[in-house]
């Protein structure tokens, strides 16, 4: 199945991306951290089959050669969401959405999400903290149903389970993965999955402590 492929994101801005990474990291090592953890999804979805790709930012950040690009819009997350796939929708094509918190992001792992529509009307990924890192839906407008949905809390996942069920969807669950919100987030996904611009970054720019700040 073909699908189009959405990539929700933040500008990697000192101050306004991975702020619970610091301490130990400073505002400009965690944006570094972000805009690497970015760059390596964005490379995730590049290598994968797709109709189109597009990426739904928050703020001033270029879209990869060939991508289609949306600003977000929205009051909170729930509703940036629904709209991230409302305001990209095409005819008769699902669509995946991936946030940039999980860098080990493979074709593999994204092509399991398409492949899951082949019998499910929807197909979510959970997160080890209880969110989701990846949406899949054979029709993007269920997404309205996000909007409804409390986001960043250990129940996330579970409520937007719910939500699709409350719409009669056939979901599959997919493969959970752990995203990068603290420093032993970063550690543990850049142990894990050593090679990439992520890993890099946490390498050189997570200090080993508060007092190894820079």
């Amino acid at each position: 199945m073909n699908a189009q492929f959405l990539v929700i994101a933040k500008a990697p801005v000192p101050g306004r991306v991975k702020t619970r990474l610091c301490p130990p990291c400073s505002p400009h090592q965690a944006a570094a951290i972000a805009a690497a953890a970015l760059a390596d999804t964005l490379a995730a979805v590049d290598a994968t089959p797709a109709r189109r790709r597009t990426l739904v930012v928050d703020g001033d950040h270029p879209a990869p050669a060939g991508w289609a690009a949306v600003p977000q819009r929205g009051d909170g997350l729930g509703e940036r969401l629904a709209h991230a796939f409302a305001d990209t929708a095409l005819p008769g094509v699902p669509s995946v959405l991936v946030g940039m918190d999980t860098p080990q992001l493979s074709p593999a792992l994204l092509a399991s999400a398409v492949d899951a529509l082949d019998d499910a009307d929807a197909a979510l990924g959970p997160a080890a903290d209880g969110g989701w890192w990846v949406l899949a839906l054979r029709e993007p407008a269920h997404a309205a149903a996000l909007a409804a949905v409390p986001m960043s809390t250990a129940d996330t996942g579970a409520l937007t389970f719910a939500a699709l069920h409350v719409l009669g969807l056939r979901t599959a669950r997919l493969a959970t993965l752990r995203d990068v919100d603290t420093a032993a987030d970063a550690r543990a996904v850049a142990a894990e999955h050593p090679r990439g611009r992520f890993a890099d970054a946490v390498r050189a720019h997570l200090p080993a402590s508060h007092g190894a700040l820079r």
